[in-house]
């Protein structure tokens, strides 16, 4: 009987080559078991095989989407695998969201099913959860001994076709998906035992979970705007030429912060925008319609508000995880609290 095949996905990092000094790796695969393999192999047993790893750089896959996903996709076609595997990632954020994105196009291109493994706070579950299987992590690799069992028996289900049963049974992300199936009590008997031990304190389940929205209660106004000192935070990818912190044009797992101080307007010899979801050349022109720095000088001028902060802040909002953003958010409030800024202009696009 054949060995049923799988194609592994790494980044430098799990496949031995590097750290952040080798994360513009550019896509590679090699016909051997790498890094996390040789445990997963393990587990999966003789009746199937690891027939080739797939290694990508975390920057450079965020920096080449579409090439990178492209080129990767015809690395997998050549091996033609019953399933294709990416990770586990835990919560290393590029890496998650490059294991993610790969998944959902060989899935889409290839028709083959995949699977990848990450934490629940990674940016990469929450933008695919929805439409990939995602194993349950831990925060980091120390969780590895965990985590590959439930990977392999989830592997060796969509390699034969058996079914996979729901998020609690098999140990993955909630993805959304509800199924019709004969409960053996009506709903009427289970809503009121529902009831009673509501009542009575005692924990249950619902037969319909809902979903949970952050409530954010809205700042209070500005007192004395004349004396106030106003910072800028965008997520229009506006960034110093070169883009020295390699934010991603899109899914950005990062934030930067650059210096305004002394400039009455945003040079484009010196800004740029990388953001992917808008026509850029207009911002490249003039990156003041993203962050009016240009008109905000005039305002402070004119005394409208008292001081702009010394520094923007910004990253891109395409396709980035809201986990992400939260994140952002709360290092960013962080910093302008201790700063003392007393408001805070968003500029989107």
């Amino acid at each position: 009987m054949a060995k049923y095949k799988i194609v592994h996905y790494l980044n430098q990092f799990f496949a031995g080559i590097g750290g952040e000094d080798k994360a513009d790796f550019e896509p590679e695969v090699r016909e051997e078991i790498i890094g996390p393999g040789g445990a997963l192999q393990a587990a999966l047993g003789a009746d199937y095989e690891i027939v080739a790893t797939v290694i990508c750089g975390d920057n450079y896959f965020g920096e080449n989407l579409d090439a990178a996903t492209d080129t990767i996709i015809e690395m997998v076609k050549k091996y033609e695998p019953d399933v294709f595997v990416a990770g586990p990632a835990f919560n290393a954020g590029r890496y998650g969201v490059a294991c993610g994105t790969i998944c959902k196009a060989v899935e889409e291109r290839l028709g083959i099913p995949v699977l990848t493994a990450e934490y629940e706070e990674n940016p990469g579950t929450d933008m695919f959860r929805k439409d990939l299987i995602i194993v349950k992590t831990g925060n980091s690799a120390a969780d590895m001994k965990n985590c590959v069992p439930v990977m392999a028996k989830l592997i060796k289900k969509l390699a034969t076709g058996e079914e996979v049963l729901g998020p609690k049974e098999e140990d993955y992300h909630e993805r959304g998906i509800r199924v019709n199936y004969f409960a053996e009590e009506r709903a009427s008997s289970r809503a009121i035992k529902m009831l009673l031990k509501k009542m009575k304190g005692e924990p249950f389940e619902t037969d319909l979970p809902m979903p949970k929205f952050d409530r954010v209660d809205p700042a209070a106004p500005v007192t004395d705007i004349k004396h106030a000192t106003i910072a800028i935070v965008t997520s229009g990818g506006v960034v110093p030429q070169g883009n020295p912190d390699h934010i991603e044009s899109s899914n950005a797992t990062k934030f930067g912060e650059y210096s305004i101080a002394g400039m009455d307007h945003m040079d484009p010899k010196d800004f740029t925008t990388i953001h992917g979801g808008y026509d850029r050349q207009f911002v490249m022109a003039n990156p003041n319609l993203v962050v009016p720095l240009d008109v905000l000088r005039e305002m402070e001028k004119e005394g409208e508000f008292g001081k702009l902060y010394d520094s923007f802040f910004t990253t891109t909002g395409t396709g980035t995880a809201t986990g992400s953003a939260a994140k952002f958010g709360d290092a960013i409030g962080k910093k302008l609290v201790e700063d003392h800024v007393d408001a805070v202009i968003l500029v989107s696009t």
